[in-house]
């Protein structure tokens, strides 16, 4: 009787060394299968990701893996974004309008434009804020007399994430002179340009919007888009200083698909710009991003 229990003994503590063998077993490999989803490739593994279920740092560390990966993936979805938003969708025509390049772009657009600066930082700091509560770019078409004074501003509007164009070096009649004049007035802006913010502009408005087949040539030279506008909103004309509801006006009677809308660094232009992006929403417009414009009027 003695042998037996003895025997029964032994063979009890033999299954039950097996079993525990078999749990640590199993325990050891979980870990590792739920790795993959919560490291990436490129980050090195975590001394303590073998220790789960034993310290508390541990358990909480695919949480942090976990929005590692989130980030990374929100990041790389903005990469994409910015990518698709610097895709050519859209054209200007030989009218200066904005038109899509096929079905899939929305063809109520417009496009904002603002001339003759840099002038005050605090007119374009509301200009700015105001293009970015409407999610908004906009093309600063600058002079270069202006950036030599201002270099702080250009770089400013450069940093919030709008766009810079050419206006000539001064605000003068290209037309009226020598085709080497206007030449040397296009290319000192794009040099003192490139020297503050690193990049030159791709998109040339003349001056009163006078301009001749030489200087077309020039600008293209320059590697540019050269337009005027097709919707002006007269706030530069006496009959719209300081009355902010007389810009809105004549730009909503003028509107149409693609309006490529003329504007100024001016007081009563800021005071109306708010006011004239809500109504043109409200109409079911868009406001297009001119890095989305081809260099190339059809």
């Amino acid at each position: 009787m003695f042998r037996y229990t003895a025997a029964l003994i032994i063979v009890a503590s033999l299954l039950l060394s097996a079993c525990g063998a078999e749990d640590k077993k199993v325990t050891e490999s979980a870990t590792p299968v739920g790795e993959p989803s919560t490291t990436t490739p490129e980050e090195p593994s975590n001394s303590n990701q073998g220790e789960t279920g034993e310290t508390g740092t541990a358990v909480s560390e695919p949480i942090t893996n976990e929005t590692t990966a989130t980030e990374a993936e929100h990041a790389s979805s903005e990469q994409v974004a910015t990518e698709e938003e610097l895709q050519k969708t859209y054209h200007m025509n030989a009218n200066y309008y904005i038109k899509p390049n096929d079905e899939k772009s929305p063809s109520k657009v417009v496009l904002l434009t603002f001339d003759d600066g840099p002038k005050e930082e605090k007119m374009i700091t509301s200009l700015i804020d105001t293009l970015d509560k409407h999610n908004a770019k906009a093309i600063f078409f600058v002079n270069g007399y202006r950036v030599k004074n201002n270099p702080g501003l250009l770089k400013f509007i450069h940093e919030r994430g709008q766009i810079v164009g050419n206006h000539a070096w001064d605000h003068e009649d290209l037309k009226k002179m020598t085709t080497s004049e206007a030449a040397k007035q296009v290319a000192d802006v794009q040099k003192i340009v490139k020297d503050t913010i690193g990049e030159e502009p791709q998109f040339f408005r003349p001056p009163f919007g006078s301009g001749n087949d030489a200087l077309k040539a020039t600008v293209k030279k320059n590697g540019m888009l050269y337009m005027t506008w097709s919707n002006g909103s007269l706030d530069w004309d006496k009959s719209t200083k300081d009355k902010p509801e007389k810009v809105i006006q004549n730009v909503l009677d003028q509107l149409n698909p693609g309006s490529n809308i003329l504007m100024h660094e001016l007081p009563w232009t800021i005071e109306a710009l708010d006011e004239l992006l809500t109504k043109l929403e409200k109409k079911g417009y868009s406001f297009v991003d001119p890095r989305a414009i081809e260099l190339e009027a059809r």
